[in-house]
């Protein structure tokens, strides 16, 4: 299976088991509120026809720009051919409506449901998804702009297939977005003149579309330092005239293209604003509150990259898995001094088991958690969106999930992305196979929306400690029932164990943490990744030992489907057995940590 064949296997089967069989979705979600009119049989035919154009036709254009990246000429970005003929694709698809609103002449499906559509574009080519970041901010522009602005943008940017990017970034300031430097100035109304250097943008040029709509983090003369300073303002490439028509080029450049470890086709570039002439952009819905107006693109973002690292992890199982059915290899372990033994599969190894069903498990883990979390999502949208108060619960709920989502996935992926690479033995290291490649494209997962460590600060600092614990000790309680109920009956016995003593363990873990907050935050620092995997590894168990107990009672009903349901239970079984002691060890770790390293001198490293 070489990188340039249709490389690209959706594990559609289980993003259904998600949506319909486990999360019911058809029941909670679809149809219900803004979520348009699709059912479930409409849903599942959707996510069939788009799997398949993820499958022939888009992940063609996986590994050209691995040969053909794309090139800043004359400060314009042009992408190779497979690329633009592939979003060319996904939109006559329609793909770019599913989630829009229904007034803006989309389907309005859920969040379930998009994300879960979302998992196989980022599964046929990852580089492609961040060029539909334009249909995340006309929700963004329909959701906080004044009424004059979505009459300037939304149409156009839907109807003209217009992308989008989102600015933070500085080259000094990195991380700390409060460091950012970017001037803006009034010229007249909502008119800014923005000027400044930003970095990392990604696809903040290119020959894509007719447009590029720049969401640009800005601090207006006079502002406060720090994040609070800072302002969002809707930036085009080109000029947007009141009426929607195109006006000049609006001195938005790209002065640098990097060169990066993977993920080539998607462009990371330096942007400069207002060198030379004016660069001018609308301070979005006239209001100075900036940060959290872009938390709304930064938590779809994050969501987004812990999903690019799941749909990873499942194509590299899927990818070692068909290896392994296909490679013949030494005869079976147990007849290793019979030399006349016929050769076997690799399949049949233990150890090829061991490392295929540890992808498995842990992308089917992962998938539950980000489906769970967007489940979640759509509650909060039933409730009245995102930071209302009928959506108090669900929306903490949320954000307490996403640094799991974005943290946890990102890590393990990479992790377990170097197994798949190990299955294919030394034709692993050779590009005639995609593995090395979605590993080099999977890496930027744990560094960009925010690092690991970033996401466990954001998960113990400011989730956990925002209502005391209250969310995370409401979660636990959940899981407790599962643990110390009867889902599964008799044959989830030990399973259901071994989840309550994984959790039993967590919450000492937290106690201890807590505790030791009062001698020292570095304590956090040192153990805030620790609890962030811990948290993250309890929850998936939870998760798995359910999907379990709705698969040991749906094989009762639908023997035709007996192989997959009997996966997704040796799926939990080896997470329970082999992940959730992970636990106690991380628990005691926890309670025997100290501080030594923070003495050791800088000159000693």
């Amino acid at each position: 299976m070489s990188s340039s064949s249709l490389h690209y296997t959706p594990n559609l089967r289980d993003i259904e088991f998600n949506l319909f069989e486990f999360l019911d979705i058809g029941r909670t979600s679809l149809g219900k509120g803004p979520f348009g009119d699709l059912d479930e049989t409409a849903a599942r035919q959707t996510l069939e026809t788009f799997a398949q154009l993820c499958t022939q036709e888009l992940a063609k254009s996986f590994d050209e720009s691995e040969h053909n990246p794309p090139k800043l000429v004359n400060g314009e970005v042009k992408l190779p051919p497979g690329l633009k003929a592939a979003m060319g694709a996904y939109y006559d698809a329609g793909m770019h409506l599913l989630e829009t609103p229904t007034h803006l002449g989309g389907l309005g499906a859920p969040p379930s449901l998009g994300w879960a559509a979302f998992e196989l574009l980022l599964g046929s080519n990852p580089a492609l998804a961040f060029f539909t970041l334009g249909n995340l901010l006309a929700r963004v522009i329909d959701k906080l702009g004044t009424e004059s602005q979505k009459q300037r943008f939304l149409p156009h940017i839907l109807e003209r297939r217009w992308s989008g990017s989102m600015v933070l970034t500085e080259p000094d300031a990195g991380s700390d977005v409060g460091a950012a430097r970017t001037k803006a100035r009034q010229v007249n109304g909502d008119v800014w003149e923005i000027e400044g250097v930003k970095r990392f943008i990604t696809n903040g040029e290119s020959d894509i579309a007719e447009n590029i709509i720049h969401m640009v983090l800005a601090r207006p003369e006079g502002a406060a330092p720090g994040t609070k300073g800072l302002s969002l303002f809707v930036v085009p490439k080109f000029w947007v005239n009141e009426d929607g028509s195109l006006g000049e080029h609006n001195n938005v450049v790209c002065t640098k293209l990097e060169k990066k470890m993977g993920l080539k086709g998607s462009v990371t570039c330096e942007l400069t604003f207002g060198d030379g002439k004016p660069t001018r952009g609308l301070l979005l819905g006239e209001v100075h509150d900036g940060i959290r107006q872009m938390f709304h693109i930064i938590e779809n973002a994050r969501m987004a990259v812990g999903l690019k690292s799941m749909a990873a992890l499942s194509a590299g199982y899927f990818r070692a898995l068909s290896f392994a059915k296909d490679r013949v290899q030494g005869s079976d372990l147990a007849k290793a001094r019979d030399k006349s033994a016929p050769r076997v599969n690799i399949l049949q190894h233990p150890d090829v088991r061991r490392m295929l069903m540890a992808q498995k498990a842990h992308a089917e883990g992962l998938r539950a958690l980000a489906l769970f979390t967007a489940s979640v999502q759509d509650q909060v949208e039933l409730q009245g969106g995102h930071r209302s108060t009928a959506a108090g619960e669900a929306d903490v709920l949320n954000d307490m999930l996403l640094p799991l989502v974005k943290g946890y996935s990102s890590e393990k992926a990479y992790e377990l992305l170097s197994l798949s690479l190990q299955v294919h033995g030394g034709s692993g290291f050779l590009t005639d196979y995609p593995v090395e490649q979605y590993i080099r494209d999977q890496k930027i997962d744990s560094l960009y929306e925010g690092t690991t460590h970033i996401q466990a600060l954001d998960l113990l600092m400011r989730k956990v400690a925002r209502d005391g614990g209250a969310t995370l000790s409401g979660l636990l309680g959940r899981i407790r029932e599962t643990a110390e109920g009867n889902e599964g009956g008799p044959e989830l016995k030990t399973e259901r164990a071994a989840l309550a003593e994984a959790l039993g363990h967590l919450e000492t873990l937290l106690g201890t943490l807590m505790g030791k907050l009062g001698e020292s935050v570095y304590h956090v620092g040192f153990q805030g990744n620790r609890v962030l995997f811990a948290v993250a590894e309890v929850v998936i168990g939870w998760l798995l030992v359910r999907h379990a107990a709705v698969a040991l009672d749906r094989m009762k009903t639908n023997p035709g489907d007996k192989a997959f349901y009997s996966g997704k239970v040796a799926s939990a079984r080896w997470y329970c057995h082999e992940v959730l002691p992970g636990i106690a060890h991380a628990a005691r770790m926890v309670e025997n940590g100290n501080l030594d390293l923070m003495d050791v001198p800088e000159e000693s490293f």
